[in-house]
Protein backbone atom coordinates (compact mmCIF):
# COMPACT_ATOMS: atom_id res chain seq x y z
CA UNK A 1 0.00 0.00 0.00
CA UNK A 2 1.45 3.37 -0.81
CA UNK A 3 1.90 5.79 2.01
CA UNK A 4 -0.34 8.56 2.90
CA UNK A 5 1.36 11.87 2.14
CA UNK A 6 2.28 13.92 4.92
CA UNK A 7 -0.58 16.33 5.99
CA UNK A 8 0.56 19.92 6.45
CA UNK A 9 0.61 21.40 9.97
CA UNK A 10 -0.69 24.55 11.38
CA UNK A 11 0.88 27.27 14.36
CA UNK A 12 0.59 26.32 18.01
CA UNK A 13 -1.37 28.31 20.33
CA UNK A 14 -3.30 31.67 18.91
CA UNK A 15 -4.30 34.59 20.70
CA UNK A 16 -7.70 34.40 18.76
CA UNK A 17 -8.50 30.86 19.63
CA UNK A 18 -8.02 31.10 23.09
CA UNK A 19 -9.96 34.48 23.34
CA UNK A 20 -12.95 32.57 21.30
CA UNK A 21 -12.79 29.78 23.62
CA UNK A 22 -12.73 31.34 27.00
CA UNK A 23 -15.86 33.83 25.59
CA UNK A 24 -17.71 30.55 24.81
CA UNK A 25 -16.46 28.52 27.91
CA UNK A 26 -17.86 32.02 29.83
CA UNK A 27 -21.25 31.74 27.76
CA UNK A 28 -22.27 28.43 28.69
CA UNK A 29 -21.02 28.86 32.43
CA UNK A 30 -23.19 32.22 32.75
CA UNK A 31 -26.64 30.83 30.97
CA UNK A 32 -25.64 27.30 33.28
CA UNK A 33 -26.67 25.68 29.58
CA UNK A 34 -24.54 22.55 29.07
CA UNK A 35 -23.13 22.01 25.44
CA UNK A 36 -24.93 19.95 24.73
CA UNK A 37 -28.59 19.17 23.22
CA UNK A 38 -31.39 18.33 25.36
CA UNK A 39 -35.24 18.33 25.20
CA UNK A 40 -34.71 20.47 21.97
CA UNK A 41 -32.77 17.88 20.08
CA UNK A 42 -34.95 14.89 21.76
CA UNK A 43 -38.46 16.48 20.24
CA UNK A 44 -36.47 17.39 16.99
CA UNK A 45 -35.03 13.66 16.39
CA UNK A 46 -38.39 12.29 17.07
CA UNK A 47 -40.09 14.86 14.74
CA UNK A 48 -37.62 13.88 12.19
CA UNK A 49 -38.00 10.25 12.07
CA UNK A 50 -41.49 10.55 12.59
CA UNK A 51 -41.73 12.23 9.41
CA UNK A 52 -39.23 9.73 7.59
CA UNK A 53 -41.35 6.94 8.67
CA UNK A 54 -44.63 8.17 7.96
CA UNK A 55 -43.62 9.35 4.33
CA UNK A 56 -42.30 5.45 3.49
CA UNK A 57 -45.24 4.18 4.88
CA UNK A 58 -47.85 6.07 3.15
CA UNK A 59 -45.78 5.47 0.17
CA UNK A 60 -45.14 2.03 0.05
CA UNK A 61 -47.86 0.60 1.65
CA UNK A 62 -50.87 2.66 0.78
CA UNK A 63 -52.59 3.21 -2.42
CA UNK A 64 -51.57 6.84 -4.25
CA UNK A 65 -51.96 8.97 -7.22
CA UNK A 66 -48.81 9.46 -9.12
CA UNK A 67 -49.15 12.87 -7.54
CA UNK A 68 -49.32 11.61 -4.51
CA UNK A 69 -46.35 9.73 -4.91
CA UNK A 70 -44.05 11.94 -6.14
CA UNK A 71 -45.02 14.17 -3.15
CA UNK A 72 -44.01 11.54 -0.87
CA UNK A 73 -40.95 10.64 -2.47
CA UNK A 74 -39.89 14.37 -2.18
CA UNK A 75 -41.05 14.27 1.40
CA UNK A 76 -38.58 11.28 2.20
CA UNK A 77 -36.02 11.93 0.56
CA UNK A 78 -36.10 15.58 2.44
CA UNK A 79 -37.09 13.87 6.09
CA UNK A 80 -33.61 11.43 5.18
CA UNK A 81 -31.63 14.55 4.87
CA UNK A 82 -33.01 16.00 7.48
CA UNK A 83 -32.08 13.38 9.85
CA UNK A 84 -28.40 13.24 8.57
CA UNK A 85 -28.25 17.20 9.12
CA UNK A 86 -29.77 17.54 12.44
CA UNK A 87 -29.34 13.66 14.34
CA UNK A 88 -26.67 12.41 12.64
CA UNK A 89 -24.31 15.06 12.37
CA UNK A 90 -24.05 16.19 16.09
CA UNK A 91 -24.29 12.46 17.22
CA UNK A 92 -21.39 11.76 15.31
CA UNK A 93 -19.21 14.82 16.30
CA UNK A 94 -20.32 13.42 20.53
CA UNK A 95 -22.28 16.53 20.59
CA UNK A 96 -25.81 15.81 20.83
CA UNK A 97 -25.54 13.98 24.26
CA UNK A 98 -22.96 14.12 26.85
CA UNK A 99 -23.36 9.95 26.38
CA UNK A 100 -21.38 8.57 24.11
CA UNK A 101 -23.55 5.48 23.81
CA UNK A 102 -26.58 7.68 22.98
CA UNK A 103 -24.32 9.46 20.40
CA UNK A 104 -23.11 6.25 18.95
CA UNK A 105 -26.79 5.03 18.70
CA UNK A 106 -27.96 8.04 16.91
CA UNK A 107 -24.93 8.29 14.24
CA UNK A 108 -26.18 4.74 13.30
CA UNK A 109 -29.02 6.95 11.83
CA UNK A 110 -26.21 7.83 9.01
CA UNK A 111 -25.90 3.82 8.32
CA UNK A 112 -29.73 3.64 8.24
CA UNK A 113 -30.30 6.29 5.89
CA UNK A 114 -27.92 4.38 3.32
CA UNK A 115 -23.69 5.81 4.08
CA UNK A 116 -21.48 4.24 6.72
CA UNK A 117 -21.37 6.75 10.08
CA UNK A 118 -17.56 5.00 10.10
CA UNK A 119 -16.47 6.26 7.00
CA UNK A 120 -17.75 9.63 7.72
CA UNK A 121 -16.00 10.24 11.02
CA UNK A 122 -12.87 9.60 8.62
CA UNK A 123 -13.92 11.82 5.63
CA UNK A 124 -15.91 14.28 8.00
CA UNK A 125 -14.67 14.44 10.93
CA UNK A 126 -11.01 14.22 10.78
CA UNK A 127 -10.10 15.32 7.37
CA UNK A 128 -13.02 18.06 6.29
CA UNK A 129 -12.83 19.57 9.63
CA UNK A 130 -9.07 19.74 10.17
CA UNK A 131 -8.02 20.91 6.81
CA UNK A 132 -10.91 22.59 5.44
CA UNK A 133 -10.56 23.93 1.73
CA UNK A 134 -6.57 22.55 1.47
CA UNK A 135 -5.86 20.42 -2.01
CA UNK A 136 -5.50 16.58 -1.36
CA UNK A 137 -6.58 16.28 2.18
CA UNK A 138 -10.16 17.92 2.10
CA UNK A 139 -12.38 14.42 0.12
CA UNK A 140 -15.13 16.99 -0.16
CA UNK A 141 -13.38 19.14 -2.33
CA UNK A 142 -12.25 16.14 -4.55
CA UNK A 143 -15.68 15.57 -6.93
CA UNK A 144 -14.18 13.64 -10.24
CA UNK A 145 -13.20 15.07 -13.41
CA UNK A 146 -16.32 16.32 -14.33
CA UNK A 147 -16.22 19.14 -12.03
CA UNK A 148 -14.31 21.75 -10.77
CA UNK A 149 -14.54 23.53 -7.42
CA UNK A 150 -10.77 24.94 -6.83
CA UNK A 151 -8.72 26.41 -9.10
CA UNK A 152 -5.30 23.76 -8.66
CA UNK A 153 -7.88 21.10 -10.46
CA UNK A 154 -7.56 20.43 -13.80
CA UNK A 155 -9.90 23.00 -16.01
CA UNK A 156 -11.40 21.48 -19.07
CA UNK A 157 -13.69 22.19 -21.76
CA UNK A 158 -17.07 20.94 -20.36
CA UNK A 159 -16.59 22.72 -17.31
CA UNK A 160 -17.57 26.51 -18.82
CA UNK A 161 -21.12 24.40 -18.58
CA UNK A 162 -21.17 22.72 -15.18
CA UNK A 163 -23.26 25.36 -13.03
CA UNK A 164 -25.81 24.09 -15.06
CA UNK A 165 -25.16 20.08 -15.21
CA UNK A 166 -24.07 20.03 -11.63
CA UNK A 167 -27.22 19.81 -10.37
CA UNK A 168 -27.59 15.96 -12.20
CA UNK A 169 -24.66 14.98 -11.10
CA UNK A 170 -25.43 16.25 -7.67
CA UNK A 171 -28.41 14.28 -7.98
CA UNK A 172 -26.37 10.83 -8.48
CA UNK A 173 -24.17 11.56 -5.31
CA UNK A 174 -26.52 9.43 -2.81
CA UNK A 175 -26.55 6.48 -5.35
CA UNK A 176 -22.47 6.77 -5.98
CA UNK A 177 -22.36 6.65 -2.25
CA UNK A 178 -24.29 3.95 -0.85
CA UNK A 179 -22.94 1.38 -3.99
CA UNK A 180 -19.74 2.34 -4.59
CA UNK A 181 -17.70 4.88 -2.75
CA UNK A 182 -18.27 3.24 0.85
CA UNK A 183 -17.49 -0.07 -0.55
CA UNK A 184 -14.31 1.14 -2.20
CA UNK A 185 -13.37 3.22 0.59
CA UNK A 186 -13.75 0.20 3.00
CA UNK A 187 -11.88 -1.86 0.80
CA UNK A 188 -9.20 -0.06 -0.12
CA UNK A 189 -8.76 1.45 3.58
CA UNK A 190 -8.14 4.65 2.62
CA UNK A 191 -10.23 8.43 1.33
CA UNK A 192 -8.77 10.00 -1.52
CA UNK A 193 -4.16 9.97 -0.66
CA UNK A 194 -5.28 9.41 3.11
CA UNK A 195 -5.31 6.15 5.25
CA UNK A 196 -7.28 5.31 7.55
CA UNK A 197 -7.50 2.18 9.94
CA UNK A 198 -9.29 -1.18 8.36
CA UNK A 199 -12.53 -2.20 9.69
CA UNK A 200 -12.67 -4.88 12.13
CA UNK A 201 -15.01 -6.55 14.58
CA UNK A 202 -18.19 -5.06 15.65
CA UNK A 203 -17.25 -1.78 13.51
CA UNK A 204 -17.38 -3.41 10.53
CA UNK A 205 -20.21 -5.59 11.68
CA UNK A 206 -22.17 -2.44 12.51
CA UNK A 207 -21.59 -0.89 9.02
CA UNK A 208 -22.54 -4.29 7.51
CA UNK A 209 -25.69 -4.57 9.10
CA UNK A 210 -26.31 -0.97 8.59
CA UNK A 211 -26.18 -1.43 5.14
CA UNK A 212 -28.47 -4.42 4.74
CA UNK A 213 -31.24 -2.51 6.77
CA UNK A 214 -30.83 0.32 4.31
CA UNK A 215 -30.88 -1.94 1.35
CA UNK A 216 -34.12 -3.69 3.11
CA UNK A 217 -36.58 -0.65 3.73
CA UNK A 218 -35.20 1.25 1.25
CA UNK A 219 -35.47 -1.21 -2.11
CA UNK A 220 -36.30 -5.19 -0.79
CA UNK A 221 -39.79 -4.16 0.89
CA UNK A 222 -40.64 -1.72 -1.93
CA UNK A 223 -39.76 -4.35 -5.02
CA UNK A 224 -42.14 -6.65 -3.33
CA UNK A 225 -44.77 -4.21 -3.02
CA UNK A 226 -44.80 -3.11 -5.96
CA UNK A 227 -43.78 -3.36 -10.25
CA UNK A 228 -40.24 -2.52 -10.68
CA UNK A 229 -40.67 -0.09 -14.06
CA UNK A 230 -43.12 1.44 -11.58
CA UNK A 231 -40.71 2.94 -8.91
CA UNK A 232 -37.50 3.34 -10.61
CA UNK A 233 -38.50 6.78 -11.75
CA UNK A 234 -39.36 7.46 -7.97
CA UNK A 235 -35.93 6.03 -7.07
CA UNK A 236 -34.19 8.66 -9.52
CA UNK A 237 -36.40 11.31 -8.50
CA UNK A 238 -35.51 10.51 -4.49
CA UNK A 239 -32.12 10.16 -4.96
CA UNK A 240 -32.53 13.84 -7.42
CA UNK A 241 -33.92 15.45 -4.39
CA UNK A 242 -31.39 14.09 -1.55
CA UNK A 243 -28.42 14.68 -3.56
CA UNK A 244 -28.80 18.43 -4.61
CA UNK A 245 -29.73 19.15 -0.86
CA UNK A 246 -27.09 17.67 0.42
CA UNK A 247 -24.58 18.71 -2.03
CA UNK A 248 -26.07 21.92 -2.03
CA UNK A 249 -25.25 23.17 1.99
CA UNK A 250 -21.36 22.37 1.42
CA UNK A 251 -21.16 24.21 -1.81
CA UNK A 252 -22.93 26.95 0.21
CA UNK A 253 -20.41 26.89 3.49
CA UNK A 254 -16.94 26.08 1.26
CA UNK A 255 -17.33 26.64 -2.41
CA UNK A 256 -17.93 30.59 -2.99
CA UNK A 257 -15.75 33.44 -3.91
CA UNK A 258 -15.56 34.74 -0.19
CA UNK A 259 -13.98 31.45 0.76
CA UNK A 260 -10.42 30.83 1.03
CA UNK A 261 -8.79 27.36 -0.76
CA UNK A 262 -5.43 26.45 0.07
CA UNK A 263 -2.99 24.45 -2.45
CA UNK A 264 -0.86 23.78 0.58
CA UNK A 265 2.85 21.12 0.15
CA UNK A 266 2.46 17.84 2.01
CA UNK A 267 4.07 18.81 5.51
CA UNK A 268 3.91 22.43 5.10
CA UNK A 269 3.57 24.76 8.02
CA UNK A 270 0.53 26.72 7.27
CA UNK A 271 0.95 30.83 8.19
CA UNK A 272 -2.62 30.94 10.16
CA UNK A 273 -3.71 29.06 13.13
CA UNK A 274 -6.13 26.74 12.84
CA UNK A 275 -8.69 28.62 14.05
CA UNK A 276 -8.63 31.08 11.93
CA UNK A 277 -8.11 29.07 9.16
CA UNK A 278 -11.19 27.76 10.10
CA UNK A 279 -13.11 31.10 9.38
CA UNK A 280 -11.23 31.96 6.49
CA UNK A 281 -12.46 28.85 4.53
CA UNK A 282 -15.91 28.85 6.03
CA UNK A 283 -18.86 30.97 5.02
CA UNK A 284 -22.30 31.50 7.07
CA UNK A 285 -25.53 31.74 5.31
CA UNK A 286 -29.29 32.87 5.99
CA UNK A 287 -28.63 32.78 9.70
CA UNK A 288 -32.01 35.17 10.43
CA UNK A 289 -34.01 32.17 8.76
CA UNK A 290 -35.61 30.14 11.44
CA UNK A 291 -37.25 27.24 9.63
CA UNK A 292 -33.94 26.47 7.51
CA UNK A 293 -31.91 26.50 10.48
CA UNK A 294 -34.31 24.37 12.26
CA UNK A 295 -34.06 21.80 9.78
CA UNK A 296 -30.48 22.57 8.48
CA UNK A 297 -29.63 21.11 12.32
CA UNK A 298 -27.58 24.78 12.32
CA UNK A 299 -25.46 23.94 9.09
CA UNK A 300 -25.79 27.49 7.90
CA UNK A 301 -23.64 28.42 10.84
CA UNK A 302 -20.62 26.11 9.54
CA UNK A 303 -18.52 29.11 10.99
CA UNK A 304 -19.62 28.10 14.21
CA UNK A 305 -19.60 24.54 13.20
CA UNK A 306 -15.81 24.46 12.65
CA UNK A 307 -14.86 26.09 15.27
CA UNK A 308 -16.81 23.99 17.94
CA UNK A 309 -18.04 20.89 16.17
CA UNK A 310 -18.65 19.31 19.71
CA UNK A 311 -21.05 21.97 20.38
CA UNK A 312 -24.88 21.27 19.27
CA UNK A 313 -26.19 23.45 17.05
CA UNK A 314 -29.38 24.47 18.78
CA UNK A 315 -26.52 26.89 20.39
CA UNK A 316 -24.84 28.45 17.06
CA UNK A 317 -27.30 31.09 16.71
CA UNK A 318 -26.23 32.60 20.49
CA UNK A 319 -22.26 31.42 19.52
CA UNK A 320 -22.35 33.36 16.28
CA UNK A 321 -22.84 36.89 17.82
CA UNK A 322 -19.93 35.89 19.76
CA UNK A 323 -17.63 34.58 17.28
CA UNK A 324 -18.64 37.81 15.12
CA UNK A 325 -17.31 39.93 18.01
CA UNK A 326 -14.43 38.01 18.49
CA UNK A 327 -13.28 38.35 14.75
CA UNK A 328 -13.98 41.99 14.46
CA UNK A 329 -11.47 42.51 17.43
CA UNK A 330 -8.70 40.44 16.01
CA UNK A 331 -9.24 41.73 12.35
CA UNK A 332 -10.43 38.25 11.22
CA UNK A 333 -12.62 38.36 8.16
CA UNK A 334 -16.13 36.69 9.27
CA UNK A 335 -18.16 35.27 5.79
CA UNK A 336 -21.91 35.88 5.96
CA UNK A 337 -24.19 35.58 3.03
CA UNK A 338 -27.38 37.05 4.30
CA UNK A 339 -29.64 34.87 2.44
CA UNK A 340 -30.68 31.54 1.01
CA UNK A 341 -30.71 33.15 -2.21
CA UNK A 342 -27.41 35.31 -2.11
CA UNK A 343 -25.34 31.94 -1.18
CA UNK A 344 -26.75 30.03 -3.99
CA UNK A 345 -25.96 33.05 -6.38
CA UNK A 346 -22.53 32.87 -4.26
CA UNK A 347 -22.03 29.20 -5.37
CA UNK A 348 -23.42 29.34 -8.81
CA UNK A 349 -21.01 32.41 -9.43
CA UNK A 350 -18.12 30.77 -8.38
CA UNK A 351 -18.60 27.47 -10.16
CA UNK A 352 -19.33 29.66 -13.42
CA UNK A 353 -15.95 31.18 -13.10
CA UNK A 354 -13.60 28.29 -12.47
CA UNK A 355 -15.31 26.53 -15.15
CA UNK A 356 -15.01 29.25 -17.95
CA UNK A 357 -11.05 29.85 -16.40
CA UNK A 358 -11.78 33.17 -15.34
CA UNK A 359 -10.18 32.13 -12.01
Amino acid sequence: MTATPERVRFPAGGRFHADLKRRVDDYFQRSGLTRFGGNAMRLKTAALISWLVLSWVLLVFTPVTVAQAVLLTISLALAQAGIGFAVMHDANHGSYSPSTRVNQTLSFSLDLIGASSHLWRQKHNILHHTFTNIAGLDADLEPGPFLRFARWQPLRRFHRFQHFYMWLLFGAFPLRWWFLDDAIQMANGRVGTQVFPALRGWALVRTLLGKAAFIAWAFVIPVLMHPTWKIVPFYLLGSMVLGNVLASVFQLAHCLGEADFHDAAPGQLMETHWAEHQVATTVDFARKEKLLSWYLGGLNFQVEHHLFPRVCHVHYPALAVIVEETCAEHHVRYRNEPTLGSALSANVRWLRQLGSGAI
